[in-house]
Order: C-alpha cells, then structure tokens, then sequence
C-alpha cells in the first residue's frame, strides 16, 4: 500500500486581484496535486528583495502519494495555468501567482531543480508566519529547529498583517457528523488504500484488517473445499477480537475512525464458499457474534467489475491470488449487493470506482469524497 507524503507549500501573488489569485491556486492545488487538509490566514507583506506592490501570503498543507519532484513539475504547470510567465531576467520579480515547495515530509533534497527545506525559508516571515498558522509538528531537518524557533531567530523584520481567513477545501466534505464509517469491496477493489486515505486527510482513527495474518488463506487458494470452513471460522474470529478489542479503545458517540471492512462480510464470503450444511452451522455462530457488533453510521460499498479487480490482484502482487477466477469475483459481486438490498435499517452508499483510481488520480479521490457529500445531503432532505 503506497504511503501518503506531507507538503508543505507557500504561495504569493502581488499583481491583479491577489485574493482571487490565492484562492484559485488553493483549489487548483487541491483538484490536480494533492489534499490540501489545511490552510493559512493570507498575510499581506512587502516585496521582499526588490520594489512592488506587497504581496499577500498563505501556506498550506497537502497530502499526496506523489515524488517531491512531481509536486514541484505540477505547481509549476498550475503556475501557468494562473497565468504567471517567467521571466529570463535575474532577481525577484513580480508576479500574479508565486508556489514555493518548502518542505516534504522531514526529507533533505539537494538536485540542480529542487531544495528541500526551501534554502531560505528561516529568513522569510512571511513564509514563516503561515506556516506556523499550520499548526504541524514539522522540524527542520538540517536546522533542528521547530517554526516557533525559526521565528523566534529570523532576521526578517518585515512587518506582516493578517488579512482574513481562508477557506479549507476539506471543510465542505462534512464527514464530521459521523463516527464510524466502513469501507466495503470485493477483493482488489482499493478499500484499505481509501479507509487509509481518508482516515489521514480527516484526522480520523483506523481499523484495518488483518488479512496476511490469516494462514488459511493461501491454502484456501490452492483447495477451496478442504480448508474453506476453517478459513471463514478464522476470519470470522479474527474480526471479531479486532473490531472488540479496537472499538473498546474509542469512544463510540465522540470519536471519528474508518475501517475497511465490517463484519458481515463473513457471511457473505461463508455463503460463497461453504457447502450448505457447514454454512447453516457457521450462521448460527455468526448470528450469535453480530448481534454485539455496533453498526456503522454510513457504509460504503466501492463497486469494480471483474476485469479491473483482476488487473489490480495481478498489479499487486500477491502470489496466492493471482489465480483467483472472475467467476469468483462475480459470486462475491453479488453476494454484496443482495446484502445491501437486504438492509433496511443501514446507511448504505454504493460507489462504482471501476473507472477510477484514487491513487494515481486526485480528481478521481475528490470524485469519491464528493459523492459521500451529495449523499449526506440527500439524506438531510428526504
């Protein structure tokens, strides 16, 4: 599963509607690069190093699975997007949009495009005061300084006024309401890689399965009928000790956490894969553990046709499930969605991703996080 990196960016406009231009940058940012999870006040500030206008000032902070130099070639192409031209002259310049890359996680990076820490961060208020409105707990990597302690020794003496709020992208995603959401999906459908995702950007707490622990699976693999019962009685006891032992560590009416996967997905690969006598016995034990199971608050089922769930096993790699036939993942297919129209009583969002890949694709993760928005309104008005 690929990890998430932290940015820090700053950003500075001083030619035409300089608010406008920040608030444009912030989305487009947000739409092509990363998400940004949190944002500055705008400071204005005077041109530093050269005469102009004075520039307002912001910082933001973004996650992205993105390379630092990928970040960069993208923040130079929205550059261009806003309208910035760079000029071959030497020295500062004015400018309608200025994106500085000024850290990457705590990584030290030195090539002939890109240094990180920005080189001249420490020196800069008005870097230094957005940053720290970030509330990040982000040191300098060569300096071993936190942003208080960079300020507290900077030379700069330029005098920067705060302007206004601005708005956090991730503000209209109103996920606050809930306390538990659930991930669900056939195997290869993403749904840890977006449970994960999300729980970061969010801040929000994560239950994760522990599927590679399970030594029946592999040999389930290779002889379904032999080690099928076995397999669906240790899934079954495995996610009831996590989800008991998880849960107690929350509290259930205050805090926010996502998993990947809810229980009663047992049943329905118990109902796949175990002939019909041991699937009446594994009912009566399954019934039996989830009547003490809390319900989500909003489940969500990340639908993807066969073929590209087949060409996301293969893509990751996992020797014992490379051989796993489309039929299957048909039968599982609709295992879930006979379970969704059975439930009457749970908050139910179904979302077809066979076209989209949250990982490589920021407009296709802002597409998911959109569409949980437009249900939760839909629920308000029904």
């Amino acid at each position: 599963m690929k990890v998430q990196h932290q940015v820090i960016l700053s950003i500075g406009s001083n030619q035409g509607n300089r608010l406008e231009n920040v608030q444009q940058c912030i989305a487009m940012i947000h739409r092509q690069i990363g998400t940004v999870v949190n944002v500055s006040k705008v400071y204005e500030t005077p041109a530093w190093g050269f005469e102009s206008d004075a520039f307002y000032n912001c910082a933001l902070v973004l996650h992205t699975f993105n390379s630092a130099h990928k970040v960069l070639t993208q923040a130079l192409k929205i550059e261009k997007q806003l309208g910035r031209i760079r000029s071959e002259e030497q020295g500062y310049q004015s400018r309608s949009i200025d994106i500085d890359l000024i850290a990457y996680d705590e990584e030290v990076i030195a090539t002939e495009k890109l240094q990180v820490p920005h080189p001249l961060m420490q020196n800069r208020k008005f870097v230094l005061l957005p940053i720290l409105d970030l509330n990040l707990e982000w040191e300098h990597p060569i300096l071993n300084k936190s942003i208080a302690e960079l300020i507290a020794v900077s030379p700069d003496g330029s005098v920067c006024e705060i302007v206004q709020e601005l708005e956090n992208p991730l503000d209209k995603i109103n996920l606050s309401q809930f306390n538990y959401i659930a991930f669900e999906g056939n195997i290869g459908a993403g749904k840890t890689t977006l449970a994960t995702k999300i729980s970061e950007d969010f801040n929000a707490k994560t239950i994760l399965e522990r599927f590679a622990d399970n030594p029946f699976l592999p040999k389930f693999y290779q002889d379904q009928n032999r080690y099928a019962f076995p397999l669906e009685m240790s899934f079954l006891a495995d996610r009831y000790k996590q989800l008991t032992d998880d849960l107690a560590q929350f509290d259930l009416f205050k805090d926010f956490f996502v998993a990947d996967y809810h229980i009663f997905k047992s049943l329905i690969f118990a109902k796949i894969t175990l002939a019909e006598d041991e699937y009446r016995l594994y009912r009566n034990l399954f019934d039996i553990v989830y009547k003490e199971m809390p319900k989500p608050d909003l489940y969500i089922y990340l639908y993807q046709n066969s073929e590209r769930l087949l060409q996301n096993i293969k893509k990751r790699g996992r020797n014992y499930e490379q051989q796993i036939p489309a039929e299957y993942l048909d039968k599982i297919n609709s295992g879930y969605l006979d379970y969704i129209q059975s439930q009457t009583e749970l908050n139910v969002l179904i979302i077809d991703v066979s076209d989209k890949d949250f990982v490589k694709n920021q407009e296709d993760y802002l597409f998911v996080l959109n569409t949980i928005q437009q249900h939760i309104m839909d629920e308000k008005t029904i």
